[in-house]
C-alpha cells in the first residue's frame, strides 16, 4: 500500500517559504589572541551551536550599484567543528518582501579584503553607535567565556546582505524601508544529512506514516471480511 504523503511536504514547503540559508562546513581552527582589538570589540550578534538562534531586525535597502544585494549584517559563528556540516537560516514573515544573501568567510579571508574588513568595520561602528549590543534577542544564555583568554577555535564571520523587494505608490516606505524581523538560525547536521532542528519533525512525519499504515491495513482487512460474509450469506441464500 502506498501512503501518499503529498500533503505533509507541501505543508513543510509552505512553512519554509520565507527561508533563505546556507550550508557549510566547520573551518580549521585558527588562534584568537586575547590582545586588543578582539572579536568581541567588534560588538556584533555571535552564534554558537549551543546558543543558535537570534530574532533581530536587520537593515535592508533598494539594490543600487555599490551594494547590489543591499545592506549588509554581519554576525560571528564561534566553537565550531572542524569538518562539521551546518545550515545557517534566516526566516521573514510574507509580510516583509526582502531578498537575502548570505555568505560565510574565514576570518583571514575578511581581514586580508580591504572591501570585506571596511563593510565590516562601518557595520561594528553603526551597532556600537545605535547601542547594538541590546537590539538582539538570543534564544539561549550566553557563552561565559574568558574575555581575556587566548584559545583554539573554529570561527567565521556570517555576512546576511537584505535587499528590499517591492515597489508601493507609498512615497515614504519608497524614501525609507523598514527593517525587516528576522529569526537567525545556527542549525548543526546530524550525521552530515539531517539538520538538528528538523529531527522532531521527520520522527513526527515517520510517526505519522507508520499509524497511517497500521489503520489502512486494519480498514483493509475489515472491508475484505465484509465482502467475505455478504458472499457467504448470498451463497446461502
Amino acid at each position: 500500500m502506498v501512503i501518499n504523503l503529498t500533503p505533509v511536504i507541501l505543508l513543510i514547503a509552505t512553512v519554509y517559504a520565507n527561508t533563505e540559508k546556507a550550508i557549510f562546513l566547520g573551518p580549521p581552527t585558527v588562534n584568537i589572541p586575547s590582545a586588543h582589538p578582539t572579536l568581541e570589540d567588534l560588538h556584533v550578534d555571535t552564534l554558537t551551536p549551543t546558543n543558535g538562534a537570534i530574532r533581530t531586525h536587520l537593515e535592508a535597502q533598494f539594490p543600487n550599484i555599490p551594494s547590489p544585494h543591499g545592506k549588509a549584517t554581519w554576525l560571528i559563528l564561534d566553537e565550531l567543528t572542524e569538518g562539521q556540516r551546518y545550515e545557517v537560516r534566516v526566516c521573514w514573515a510574507a509580510t516583509e518582501p526582502t531578498e537575502f544573501k548570505i555568505t560565510t568567510y574565514e576570518l583571514q579571508a575578511v581581514f586580508e579584503s580591504p572591501g570585506l574588513i571596511s563593510e565590516l568595520s562601518e557595520y561594528s561602528w553603526s551597532r556600537q553607535s545605535r547601542g547594538g549590543d541590546h537590539e538582539s534577542q538570543s534564544k539561549s544564555p550566553s557563552n561565559p567565556r574568558a574575555p581575556n583568554s587566548e584559545r583554539e577555535a573554529s570561527v567565521l564571520f556570517l555576512q546576511i546582505l537584505a535587499a528590499a523587494d517591492y515597489y508601493t505608490m507609498n512615497k515614504t516606505l519608497m524614501a525609507h524601508v523598514p527593517s525587516v524581523h528576522v529569526d537567525i538560525i545556527l542549525d548543526p547536521f546530524l550525521l552530515g544529512v539531517l539538520p538538528h532542528s528538523l529531527l522532531p519533525t521527520v520522527g513526527y512525519i515517520i510517526a505519522v506514516a507508520i499509524a497511517s499504515w497500521f489503520i489502512a491495513r486494519h480498514i483493509s482487512m475489515w472491508i475484505c471480511n465484509l465482502g467475505a460474509e455478504a458472499y457467504r450469506e448470498k451463497k446461502t441464500q
